[in-house]
């Protein structure tokens, strides 16, 4: 999911961005499961937010738009024909491309880098098309009821089940695997990554604090926009042991994936123990500098962590099948650091 600026927040709303083998080395065709069980019994009906798509047989041909599910095929041995670029899509000036942990799945199968639907303009219509889809994958997605309609003409569509961009993780691993005929290895994926979220975290100092997701502009800190609870981003705190503060928990059941939060009402913000922010070194100093912000207890203890902004660690933060392992150790680590400043 890429990581909105707050001046385009709203527009975006609208918009609206060792692991399991399931296959054996060597070459792979985009779209195969070289090695893979039996799988589901087809037709399979999934139900969604947009309606319900029924996939008659299993799917050979995989296409998969907006964030992380390309990353659920290839973590399941599934090569997709076309995915969506993330890398432009993220950082709003990089060249168009997938982050390593995608092309170091395709290179560990065997596979070239599939065609990538440019996302400037929104989804690529005529490119999915071309790919001559067997199922198109978006459970993690913003798709409009437009968006879906026209996609359902090209192929059968898994969008998100509730809210758009609120698709925990391993839901989306779980809806786009039963779509692949492969929920059994979905859920032992799923499996894998909760033990390996476990070892990582299990001497970690972060259970009983808490944390939240925010942008914050160094040079206008006349406001923050809080990701709240429903966003992957701040879930993937609280995966990690992370309690929620108060204000994103609200937010997030009101069906708002960000909040924005006044210099004037920091206060709201008090009982956020670990603030967790794109950006870099510069953002905690202009905190501590800020008379407003600067009374936040994280902000004093320098509990805050900045991760990056447009690289691919600030990309990996918003959890995928493969971002989680490729990410993992060195969040906890930073994430541990600003703890242990905790008063």
């Amino acid at each position: 999911m890429p990581r909105f600026t707050a001046a385009s927040l709203v527009a975006a709303a609208a918009l609206v961005p060792a692991l399991l083998t399931a296959c054996s080395g060597g070459s792979t065709e985009p779209g195969s499961a070289s090695g893979a069980a039996a799988g589901d019994s087809f037709p399979v009906t999934i139900t969604h937010a947009l309606g319900e798509t029924t996939i008659e047989s299993k799917p050979e041909r995989v296409a998969s738009i907006s964030w992380g599910n390309q990353d659920v095929a290839l973590a399941l041995g599934v090569v997709p024909v076309g995915m969506d670029s993330q890398v432009w899509a993220w950082s709003g000036s990089a060249k168009p491309g997938v982050y390593e942990w995608t092309s170091d799945k395709l290179d560990e199968l065997g596979a070239d880098m599939p065609p990538l639907f440019d996302v400037t303009d929104g989804l690529d219509f005529e490119a999915i098309a071309d790919t001559q889809p067997d199922v198109i994958l978006a459970a993690q997605s913003g798709l409009t009821d437009d968006d879906y309609s026209t996609l359902s003409e090209i192929a059968p569509v898994v969008a998100y089940p509730g809210i758009p961009w609120f698709t925990p993780w391993r839901d989306q691993i779980t809806l786009d695997a039963k779509a692949l005929g492969l929920s059994a290895e979905g859920d032992a994926l799923v499996t894998d990554l909760e033990k390996q979220i476990a070892d990582a975290t299990k001497d970690a100092s972060l259970q009983g604090k808490t944390a939240a997701f925010f942008f914050a502009d160094p040079t206008d800190l006349s406001k923050v926009s809080l990701y709240t609870g429903g966003d992957p981003r701040t879930a993937f705190l609280h995966d990690l042991g992370f309690d929620l503060p108060k204000v994103a928990v609200d937010a997030a059941d009101a069906g708002s994936f960000y909040l924005d939060v006044s210099a004037e009402n920091a206060d709201q913000l008090k009982d956020v123990d670990v603030i967790v922010s794109y950006g870099d070194d510069a953002l905690l100093a202009a905190m501590q500098a800020d008379p407003l912000w600067s009374t936040l207890p994280a902000v004093k203890n320098g509990s805050v962590v900045a991760v990056g902004d447009g690289d691919a660690f600030s990309a990996a933060v918003t959890p995928t099948a493969l971002s989680i392992p490729w990410v993992l150790k060195d969040y906890v680590a930073k994430l541990e650091d600003a703890a242990t400043k905790v008063q």
